[in-house]
């Protein structure tokens, strides 16, 4: 196998409990993310990767009604959990995707695959140009191993590639750019309250043009662009602060392998 994508999810989010199961016009988040993730043309297979919380078992269970593969490792330690979910499977690479997109578009995933070469070891969207919310990376089998071993700050175990944004110099990193000009500042990713009434109303109305299961960036910019008072609902909302959170509470932690 090439290219999987594991998309990490858990119910547990203290921002917005079990938003990964909430519905967005008659399937669930976690649903919505797998199928826009699934739909590429060059991703092998894709997974989800969640944890060994009890919270987590309707998660666990919806996804085996629905036929979406399930890993289940660490909690706290992300990393850990891709990589082992990864080497059940062994592939060339490893997309990472984050439950917390249901807008994720197919089109950039492909697009930043076809920026991979033999010698890139990451690449990931650009945060300086896309939304937030269109987050992909693709990093490669060896260096996900890599990193496995060398990262021991637990902001870097839990935020799975920051080791390779933390040292850059000692990897090929390369970065896909937005083609939407001025698309940077727009939030598009699930995390609080505000984030859900934004994106459900983004689904209600391609709902009501028949198109739930068939819209992509441009789709949603230019609803977007035509009711700007929803972009209102998150906008005050950091971009950063998952990370940010975890850096002001950054430890060394000790790992056994």
């Amino acid at each position: 196998m090439k290219y999987l994508a594991i998309i990490q999810a858990r119910c547990g989010s203290s921002r917005l409990p079990g938003k990964v199961l909430k519905d967005l016009v008659g399937k669930t988040v976690i649903e919505r993310v797998f199928e826009r993730v699934k739909a590429s043309k060059k991703v092998d297979d894709v997974i989800v990767a969640t944890s060994i919380e009890r919270n987590n078992l309707p998660l666990i269970e919806l996804c085996a009604s629905r036929g979406i593969r399930v890993f289940i490792g660490s909690e706290l330690d992300v990393l850990d959990r891709y990589f082992q979910a990864a080497k059940l499977f062994l592939p060339k690479y490893v997309i990472r995707i984050t439950a917390d997109c249901p807008l994720i578009d197919c089109k950039y995933i492909d697009d930043l695959i076809e920026l991979v070469d033999e010698k890139t070891d990451y690449a990931c969207t650009d945060n300086t140009s896309f939304p937030v919310g269109l987050d992909a990376e693709v990093i490669s089998f060896e260096v996900l191993k890599q990193i496995w071993k060398k990262a021991r700050l637990s902001s870097e175990r839990e935020h799975v590639t920051l080791y390779v944004k933390n040292h850059p110099e000692e990897y090929n990193i390369k970065k896909l750019i937005c083609n939407f000009k001025g698309a940077a500042h727009k939030r598009l990713t699930l995390d609080h309250l505000e984030d859900y009434q934004l994106i459900l109303e983004v689904y209600n109305h391609f709902a009501n043009l028949n198109k739930a299961d068939d819209f992509d960036t441009a789709d949603v910019l230019e609803f977007l662009d035509k009711n700007p008072a929803l972009e209102q609902l998150n906008a005050h909302i950091d971009r950063f602060e998952g990370l940010n959170k975890s850096l002001k509470e950054d430890k060394t932690v000790e790992f056994e392998f």
